[in-house]
């Protein structure tokens, strides 16, 4: 088995080993993971967080030992709680990291980092997190707070606070305890919503006063009630509402 490391501010997990092939999730810096299969510029890995599995260009990782590989699972993460940061490289040079990056594995990659790592771990911690990826474009398979999904935003929302959640929204449905009602809800509970076929595709953050932040184009707050997401530029319901989730 080979294992790698993502060394840059973040890379594409791919559904196939090519350029035009739809983005999955992203690893972001400092990210672990298993590879499993190779071709000539690409590595099928599956990553040590959530288990995500795709591809990834191999010119964009390092590839560690397992002794390496174990000190990292075993490491307690801390992550880069700003916007954007920077990492100092041994040459000298700055590299930018996002939101989310592992900073933890920055002495691995023989780098430094001197900013914020501390994670609120609360769910008033996973509301704020939220709020900073507001206005955040749609990209489905993204993480970052320059493109996300839904999954993408409740996922990140709960890591960055110390919390593990599944890379999907039906995956993340099936953690937690179930509400019976909008009013028993907390902010930082999650919200799913299910299409005309039953199958949950969508996910968003519990916020106060009947409201919900959630990736719609972009991230965005609307009104939630027991129906589901009132858009109030549209004038119309977006989602439909079908279980509420205290994941904390």
């Amino acid at each position: 088995m080979r294992f790698g490391i993502a060394k840059l501010s973040n890379i594409a997990l791919r559904s196939a080993p090519d350029m035009e092939s739809a983005i999955i999730t992203m690893a972001h810096y400092g990210e672990g993971f298993k590879i499993l299969d190779h071709r000539k510029w690409w590595f099928k890995v599956r990553m040590a967080y959530d288990q995500t599995e795709g591809w990834v260009e191999n010119l964009q990782i390092l590839e560690i030992s397992e002794d390496q590989y174990q000190s990292l699972e075993e490491k307690t993460p801390s992550y880069c709680q700003e916007l954007t940061g920077f990492i100092q490289e041994e040459n000298g040079g700055l590299m930018p990291v996002l939101l989310g990056a592992n900073i933890s594995q920055s002495k691995l990659l023989s780098h430094t980092f001197e900013g914020n790592t501390k994670a609120n771990g609360t769910k008033n911690g996973v509301v704020n997190t939220a709020l900073m990826y507001l206005n955040a474009p749609h990209l489905k398979g993204g993480t970052l707070p320059f493109g996300i999904d839904a999954a993408g935003l409740s996922q990140m929302a709960y890591k960055l606070n110390g919390y593990l959640l599944a890379r999907t929204a039906e995956l993340q449905s099936k953690q937690g305890e179930p509400l019976s009602f909008v009013e028993e809800s907390e902010a930082g509970d999650l919200a799913f919503f299910d299409n005309a076929e039953g199958v949950i595709d969508h996910v968003g953050i519990i916020l106060p006063d009947n409201h919900v932040i959630h990736c719609h184009g972009k991230v965005r707050i609307d009104r939630i009630d027991h129906t589901g997401i009132f858009n109030n530029q549209t004038n119309q319901y977006s989602h439909s509402l079908r279980v509420i989730k205290n994941i904390v």
